[in-house]
């Protein structure tokens, strides 16, 4: 009888374990979806310059890291920078090609790089974070960078280093 308990115990923890892992597997792969949407139209909405759109898509408390060493800007520093762009109708477009998003165990906060394709800049990398706030994937910190191919980084450093004195 203790058998029969014990392998009817195992069947139903097997089966109540394995739907909660298929319930969290469905539930990742929808946050990926919705944060890729996410990304996807905030590069959309950059290149028509549409800022209510664009900075819809942060949280209110957002950090904007560029590819200048001094730019590090809060979300209103960065809306004060974009408007007059924007205002004129010129955005910037940036072409993602292959991104990666990670999520934390709870799937409420995904950190992501992806490689991105820039008329004026060439190959760009943004990196950053978004949390996910009643039910809404919001964009936390987003950080562009130029990557630099190791065959190249001892000379880029000094040019920066020469610049700075």
């Amino acid at each position: 009888m203790n058998r029969v308990l014990a392998v009817l115990l195992l069947l139903v923890s097997t089966v109540i374990f394995g739907a909660q892992w298929i319930e969290n597997d469905k539930s990742s792969k929808s946050d990926e979806i919705e944060v890729s949407r996410v990304l996807n139209a905030l590069h959309e909405k950059a290149s028509v310059a549409d800022y209510e759109g664009y900075f819809a898509l942060y949280a209110t408390n957002a950090v904007f890291i560029g590819t200048d060493a001094h730019e590090v800007w809060s979300i209103d520093d960065f809306k004060a920078y974009a408007k007059p762009h924007f205002d004129k109708g010129t955005g910037w477009t940036y072409l993602p090609r292959n991104r990666h998003i990670y999520f934390s165990p709870d799937n409420q906060v995904a950190w992501f790089d992806e490689l991105l394709d820039n008329q004026k800049l060439g190959e760009t990398r943004g990196t950053g974070v978004l949390i996910k706030t009643d039910g809404t994937w919001k964009v936390s910190q987003y950080h562009l960078a130029i990557p630099i191919p190791n065959s190249l980084a001892s000379s880029v450093a000094l040019q920066i280093k020469k610049q700075k004195n």
